[in-house]
């Protein structure tokens, strides 16, 4: 920025898909805004992936709504690399006004008037809006069961890279949503043994009767869910578009040489133990599966859409040994294993955020995301306003909603009553006025040279 202070009407944090949705619909109502972002545009799909990521929704379906992958097809899944650069050309075409490399150190609201000021790598900005688009693959998270030990390479998914960033010999991945079983799959490919922790999932279809799985939550209304299933607001789900597109099977992937385990629950002197309760996640999982299947095939009955059958969708292998007679507790050193990958998540981190809008957890308290203080807003949460609310396509409709509510206060915080009103015509009036007097001798002389 290279300015000590500059002052604009909306901030907002973050230049990834949540803040250039947000600067679309502001600049496409007239409302001034800035974008800064203390990286590059997209960062975290450049640096915080491993090298072989894709996105977990199909090319159609995981983009904003005006512009498509180009050169993709749009069944196939976007590589990190090219959403990066969808965004990198999204903002390019709504023109969003981005500064780059400006980090946000901390924020204060203004003492006796609205708006706020926030402090910045660069200098002081103040602003009557702010919009908190940092997403929230904020923080990396590794549990404190992490065992302090010198002769172990530990990596939070968000640092892992490629199977040849590790030491040779066996892997532990801990955590079976996403991440990690594309991670403990990518391994398994490479060559390596791999030891994977599976705790509670969700396990839907790739695809199901010739469509995506993303295609059926559009239809059945899940994606619109607006409150999560109590007790299942924080169950992973294991979904992948590597390799083509595929439904994740954990006995499949068992019976090809991989050692499932149950959720990780210690570790001492080495020895790492595992909860009893790999077969009872697996059943959950096979559950989950089947209840989606069910919704399908109930869809086309009612609606008599045409769609092939798909019977193997139903398949579930044998259990594998590792699942009928699990390991309870496994020595790293004697099993090789000289690596563990943490695919354990992250947390949101607001710590710079100096304001009253989060309850005694530190949990930011908002409706739709607007915010309970006035003029903060947050976008690109998980569950903002429903269940699509983290996802490409749902940060999108929730900032149309944010930018809406600010052009609302906007307006309200424009009006003037009466006597304002008369106020403004009086002083309209004398400017008027006063202009008019400055410019009479001018005119006078002006027609006295015979200029018209």
């Amino acid at each position: 920025m290279t300015a000590e202070r500059l002052s604009i009407d909306t901030l907002i944090i973050g230049a990834g898909q949540a803040g250039i949705a947000m600067s679309e619909h502001l600049g496409k109502l007239g409302v001034p805004h800035l974008v800064v972002e203390r990286d590059r545009i997209a960062e975290r799909w450049r640096t915080c992936r491993w090298d072989s990521l894709v996105a977990n929704g199909p090319a159609w379906h995981d983009r904003f709504p005006n512009m498509e992958f180009e050169g993709l097809d749009p069944d196939a899944f976007a590589g990190k690399d090219q959403v990066a650069e969808y965004f990198e050309a999204y903002a390019r075409k709504v023109d969003a006004p981005i500064r780059t490399g400006v980090e946000v150190t901390g924020v204060a609201r203004r003492e006796g008037r609205p708006g706020f000021m926030i402090e910045t790598s660069d200098g002081t900005i103040e602003a009557n809006r702010l919009v908190v688009a940092t997403g929230p693959f904020q923080r990396p998270v590794i549990p404190p069961i992490a065992p302090r030990d010198a002769n172990l390479t530990q990596l939070h998914s968000a640092d892992y890279r490629n199977p040849a960033q590790l030491p040779e010999g066996a892997v532990l991945v801990v955590g079976a949503g996403s991440s990690g079983v594309q991670i403990a799959d990518e391994m398994q490919r490479a060559g390596r043994k791999v030891y994977l922790s599976v705790g509670a999932h969700d396990r839907p279809p790739r695809a199901y009767r010739n469509r995506d799985f993303c295609w059926w939550l559009g239809v059945l209304g899940e994606w619109d869910k607006e409150v999560a299933t109590p007790g299942r607001e924080h169950v992973t789900i294991a979904v992948s578009g590597a390799y083509g597109g595929q439904t994740i099977d954990f006995r499949r992937l068992a019976h090809q040489g991989m050692t499932l385990v149950g959720l990780t629950k210690s570790f001492d002197n080495g020895v790492v133990s595992f909860e009893q309760d790999l077969a009872a996640n697996l059943k959950r999982g096979d559950e989950n599966l089947m209840s989606l299947l069910d919704a399908a095939d109930a869809y086309v009955t009612r609606t008599g859409i045409d769609l092939p059958e798909d019977p193997e969708a139903r398949s579930i292998p044998s259990d594998p040994e590792c699942v009928t007679h699990p390991l309870a507790e496994l020595d790293l050193a004697k099993a090789g294993v000289n690596s563990i990958i943490w695919a354990t998540g992250y947390a949101v981190d607001f710590s710079w955020l100096h304001v009253d809008a989060f309850d005694a957890k530190g949990k930011p308290q908002h409706q739709r995301g607007v915010s309970k203080e006035p003029g903060l807003y947050f976008l690109g949460l998980p569950w903002l306003s429903r269940r699509a609310s983290s996802f490409i396509w749902g940060v999108w409709h929730d900032a149309k909603h944010i930018a809406d509510h600010i052009v609302t206060q906007r307006k309200y915080l424009a009006y003037r009553d009466a006597s304002q009103r008369q106020q403004d015509a009086r002083r309209a009036h004398d400017g008027n006025a006063t202009d008019a007097a400055c410019d009479e001798p001018h005119a006078r002389k002006v027609n006295e040279m015979g200029v018209n």
